[in-house]
């Protein structure tokens, strides 16, 4: 399906691309992986052709469509139903056209083309879509300018999942998605018909939604068949061996050499002493085999313990406005030693239970403790838009340690992984990943009691989330995680809260038991859709008689439909009482009768409802 031949490609004379090939199989859920920086998002880029080809070839099979998230947000007044539907292009195109389209001909290609493509069932899936990301029905039929630039995120990306093209490209999809979002994604992907190529650092959609990993590391592509675990074990055992055989090529070498010393000048050996340095020559060194160090995490253990609680809630509600609380009756204790996940679908209160803990925001209600002493530590992925481009994390540390000499401050940094140059390079400069690094060595500076990261992973690759659950885990404070990312949260949480129906609880269950749960909601949800939409079992209470003026309006409406539909049939007549269509056309006959059959079905049903309504 999708081919990359010898491709070689160069930012600002930085190679990320050295002759780089794979074939990535027709109708297969593959995953990209590679540490931050290494050209994930500038090779897809490069098949998109938003980039030129430096070397090398992409190509794909004739008139196969390709298709990403677009980067710029709809935020215009059209509902979010009607942006996803746009979404796919071909599919607006032909109902625009088949409501103009004169020519028989053209009229069945049409009627054809939409019938392959289920254009009949478009809205009900675009609909699904929506609901699977999060939106609600109300949602779904307002305006895209009225939400917030992450939930238009998710409008994009429902646009480019309605569109079904044959090549799918996506990039960190689940950077938008809460949990709920992220599962409902897991099933989409697995499900979809055709090709999926995507860019993630989520562990356990990649373990559960593709069945291929393309590793880009060094400017080469290496695809390995199996899910994530399945490359980290392929990758460890090629690594070992290429170890072992390294060794083995310096065993030979060494051998031939001192073969080669002892006996070169020795007439009678001096053939073989000859024939071992053209051998020598030949051998192909096998290369080092060098891991990239991710630079560690680090969270300062809290100073001075305070004894439990250090927080207790009692009946307390929150909210930003006053008698509109977004989170009530509030009943919970947080100990020193507790790893809480707060699970709950995005809207429902997580980060207001954040805010309300970090002090951002008062209690309404209730009765809240909480130690004097107390400090916390609060992350949150909105942040990085706040860091001040102009600055360096130096000078934040400066800030933070104002009678500190210099070699403290550096030796500070460098232990939350900012060498010299990073410490003293701008923000605007950093990866999303280093911005992170640096709010996490800020957040976590004066040694909190209590942790509150939201969205912690955002922006990290694999390993450097590996790090990052190995410094939660040996943090010796609370902490509170807000996480889309399954691993972490298994990883590193003990309890799961639940912030659901306008309050938080205890969650009595693991995440597969919350993961089913979340289906079970959306099946049942799905299933309270379809009856709403369906008449009543029981006999209906006989509906109020119709006004004239309705009636008249629906007649009007009916008689315009019919002579639309009567046009229709008179143009395939025509079309059809040539004998020459059936002998040099007879494929397009066919289509013609049946599209006529159609449409005489449709105008019956149609003098149906004409009669009915002027019976009254």
């Amino acid at each position: 399906m999708l081919h990359i031949n010898g491709l070689t490609y160069r930012i600002g004379g930085r190679l990320l691309l050295e002759d780089a090939s794979v074939a990535v199989p027709e109708g297969h859920k593959v995953g990209i992986v590679g540490r931050n920086g290494v050209g994930k998002s500038t090779l897809f880029k490069l098949i998109l052709g938003e980039l030129p080809l430096e070397s090398g070839s992409i190509t794909l099979p004739r008139n196969a469509r390709i298709g990403t998230v677009a980067q710029e947000a709809p935020g215009g007044p059209e509902s979010l139903l009607a942006t996803v539907m746009a979404g796919d292009a071909e599919l607006t195109a032909l109902n625009v056209e088949a409501e103009t389209a004169t020519d028989p001909h053209r009229i069945a290609e049409i009627q054809t083309r939409l019938a392959d493509m289920d254009a009949h069932s478009a809205e009900a899936r675009a609909a699904t879509i929506l609901s699977g990301l999060g939106f609600s029905d109300e949602t779904q039929q307002g305006p895209c300018s009225a939400l917030s630039g992450g939930w238009r995120m998710r409008v994009a990306l429902a646009a480019a999942l309605f569109a079904r093209p044959d090549v799918l490209l996506l990039d960190e999809p689940t950077n938008y998605l809460d949990l709920e979002g992220t599962i409902w994604l897991k099933s989409f992907i697995r499900d979809y018909p055709h090709t999926i190529v995507l860019i993630s650092h989520d562990r356990d959609l990649l373990n559960e939604a593709v069945g291929y990993i393309l590793h880009l590391e060094r400017g080469k592509l290496t695809l390995y068949q199996g899910n994530y675990d399945s490359f980290e074990r392929q990758r460890r055992e090629k690594q070992a061996l290429t170890v072992k055989l390294k060794k083995k090529q310096e065993d030979q070498r060494k051998h031939m050499m001192a073969f080669v010393e002892r006996f070169r000048y020795k007439a009678s050996k001096a053939r073989q002493a000859q024939s071992r340095l053209k051998a020598l020559s030949k051998l192909e060194p096998i290369a080092e085999l060098v891991e990239d160090r991710v630079a560690p995490f680090f969270f300062p253990n809290p100073e001075k313990a305070i004894a439990p609680p250090l927080v207790k809630w009692d009946k307390v509600s929150v909210g930003y406005a006053e008698n509109r609380p977004v989170l009530r009756n509030i009943t919970l204790r947080l100990d020193p030693d507790d790893r809480i996940a707060l699970l709950g679908s995005n809207g429902n209160g997580k980060s207001t239970f954040a805010k309300l803990l970090c002090g951002k925001l008062s209690a309404m209600a209730g009765d809240m403790k909480v130690p004097a002493r107390l400090t916390v530590g609060y992350f949150a992925q909105h942040q990085l838009d706040e860091i001040s481009p102009e600055r360096t994390p130096y000078s934040y540390f400066t800030e933070l340690m104002p009678d500190e000499p210099e070699s403290k401050r550096r030796a500070k940094l460098g232990a939350y992984g900012f060498g010299a140059n990073l410490a003293d390079s701008p923000c605007s400069t950093l990866s999303g990943g280093e911005k992170a690094r640096l709010l996490f060595a800020l957040a976590a500076f004066h040694a909190p009691h209590i942790l509150v990261l939201d969205e912690p992973t955002n922006h990290l690759d694999v390993d450097s989330r590996e790090a990052l659950i190995m410094a939660i885990n040996d943090y010796e404070g609370a902490v509170i995680l807000i996480s889309h990312d399954r691993h972490i949260i298994e990883t590193c949480a003990d309890d799961l809260w639940l912030v659901h129906d306008g309050t938080v609880k205890r969650f009595d269950g693991d995440m597969e038991d919350y993961t089913q749960l979340v289906l079970d909601r959306a099946r049942a949800s799905r299933r309270a859709e379809r009856a709403a939409k369906e008449p009543a079992a029981e006999a209906p209470r006989q509906p109020a008689r119709p006004s004239a003026s309705t009636l008249q309006k629906q007649v009007e409406k009916l008689d315009k439909r019919m002579e639309e539909i009567r046009g229709k049939i008179e143009i395939l007549d025509k079309a059809l009482s040539d004998p020459a269509i059936y002998s040099e056309e007879p494929k397009k006959a066919g289509d013609f009768t049946k599209l006529r059959a159609k449409l005489a079905t449709d105008l019956e049903e149609l003098e149906n409802q004409w009669l009915e309504a002027q019976v009254g």
